[in-house]
């Protein structure tokens, strides 16, 4: 497995365990540093910490274009993928897009639902489209 697919499945692990519990993003990521039998790749702190930065801009663009969708209501696993591929969409210039996307889809393809796929392709996809005229 590459090494940005393990630093994003351990991104993944870092939000969702940081939702589920109610605890600041920030919090989480120090104390998986601190306790972690390896040091956590570069690129998993990335984007816990982009997220976290950005989170408040990304979750209202998906509230946005997720038509139909509520962020509450989405799967967690899928809301927290979508949250760290758009990070990648909008805020890393060294990821091509449908990279970002290929690696979100594949996540929630082990991860989550059957439909998860389908959905986060499309609105990564929808975002993708209206990045040019986005402020982010």
């Amino acid at each position: 497995m590459p090494a940005r697919t393990r630093a994003r499945k351990r991104a993944l692990d870092i939000l969702f365990e940081s939702e589920q519990q109610g605890l600041a993003l920030g919090a989480t990521l120090s104390r998986r540093m601190a306790t972690a039998d390896q040091p956590l790749n570069e690129y998993t702190i990335t984007l816990v910490e982009g997220v976290n930065v950005h989170q408040e801009r990304i979750d209202e663009l998906l509230s946005t274009y997720a038509e139909g969708w509520t962020l509450d209501r989405m799967p967690a696993v899928d809301r927290n993928v979508l949250r760290m591929g758009a990070f990648e969409i909008l805020y890393r210039d060294d990821v091509p897009d449908p990279v970002a996307v290929s690696e979100a889809v594949n996540l929630v393809r082990d991860l989550s639902t059957d439909e998860s796929p389908t959905f986060v392709n499309g609105l990564l996809a929808r975002l993708i489209t209206i990045k040019p005229t986005l402020s982010v």
